[in-house]
């Protein structure tokens, strides 16, 4: 069955509804490869790519079971949705209230008329992305295996007198000359005192001996991400970032052994916070345990205090727990893992003891 199959089945379509898709990463996911510009429109029937004269080739190329309607100057993609659901007899059109701006839902509206009921699909499509299928899971795997060589690779470079920014270029050239289609986020590094803020931006900070050295990264193939955090030391680290890196790594060991279809997000995220506040670090660990990844680098559900959602068997999620020290440093260690019946398997691989440069 096809993902657009799924969609369908799952929302129970009757003959005179249809769903029209915004999102690139649901156009993505629903059509099962097409990357370019404009929208797609479903009916239980009915497959269709609405774009421009650029993409007409790559649609049929990449989704040849869809049809392709292409725009012009005075045939707008809302005109092409509206002509389109006039001809199926559609009255009810459910659509992504989560994405689309009020003004181009507006359009939409005064295109296709008054007389139809607009309905809000409620991120259905991204409700069916959480399981991943075989295929996506062999992809995944790929980008993960990347990601993990990347950082082995780099090891031997790393250097004191290097930039973050040097490093940072280092690891992308890296995991594009191992077969990374794109990145799958900014990549961050983090040395030394900026290892206390979790989303750094790499600079122009030369990295020093004793550092701790933090980096976020991860590789994007055939359109999924993967997602790993490392820290090494350059040079023999103080005791007490030897002492978080000790606890973040329990910590991190702890919740991925946890993992597994059945459990409670909230349950993990608090296993990790509760150790992490017994080593004496309480307030130190302020972002969530992880989040899925697929499509998006950050997908649902997610492992935070305040999601409850129950882990399923086929889901992809990363688990990084850190400890950010301000002017100090710090520590974060993350995992892609691929969620099981009875446990789980991280996807990346590289090895989590300290490394000393």
């Amino acid at each position: 069955m096809t993902a657009s199959d799924r969609l369908a089945e799952m929302l129970r379509l009757s003959p005179k509804t249809g769903v029209v898709i915004h999102d690139p990463s649901n156009i993505f996911y629903l059509t099962e490869g097409y990357a370019g510009e404009g929208l797609v429109y479903i009916t239980a029937e009915r497959r269709v790519i609405i774009t421009d004269f650029r993409y007409v080739e790559a649609a049929g190329k990449a989704a040849p079971a869809f049809e392709v309607v292409v725009t012009s100057h005075d045939r707008q993609q809302t005109k092409c949705v509206a002509e389109l659901c006039a001809a199926d007899g559609v009255t009810e059109l459910r659509f992504e209230s989560n994405y689309l701006p009020v003004d181009a839902f507006e359009k939409l509206r005064a295109a296709v008329g008054e007389e139809v009921s607009y309905v809000p699909l409620k991120q259905a499509p991204q409700t069916l992305r959480q399981v991943k299928t075989p295929a996506e899971i062999v992809t995944m795997r790929k980008a993960a295996a990347i990601t993990s060589e990347a950082f082995e690779a780099v090891l031997a470079k790393i250097h004191p007198g290097m930039t973050e920014t040097e490093l940072r270029l280092e690891l992308e050239n890296t995991m594009y000359r191992l077969g990374a289609e794109a990145l799958a986020f900014d990549t961050i590094i983090a040395s030394g005192e900026n290892g206390s803020l979790p989303h750094a931006v790499p600079g122009s900070r030369k990295l020093q001996k004793g550092d701790m050295i933090t980096m976020d990264f991860g590789a994007k193939v055939g359109g999924y991400c993967s997602d790993m955090t490392r820290t090494v030391a350059l040079g023999e680290p103080s005791a007490e970032m030897r002492k978080v890196y000790q606890t973040v790594l329990r910590a991190q060991a702890m919740c991925e052994a946890a993992l597994a279809a059945g459990k409670n997000c909230f349950e993990i995220d608090r296993l990790a916070r509760d150790y992490i506040d017994s080593q004496g670090y309480a307030g130190r660990f302020g972002h969530g345990l992880g989040h899925c990844v697929g499509i998006d680098i950050h997908e649902d559900p997610r492992l935070s205090p305040s999601c409850h959602d129950t882990l399923k068997a086929g889901m992809v999620i990363t688990v990084e727990p850190g400890v950010y020290l301000p002017g100090i440093g710090g520590v974060r260690i993350e995992n892609t893992c691929l969620v099981k019946e009875n446990g789980s398997e991280p996807l990346t691989t590289a090895r989590k003891e300290l490394v000393v440069l």
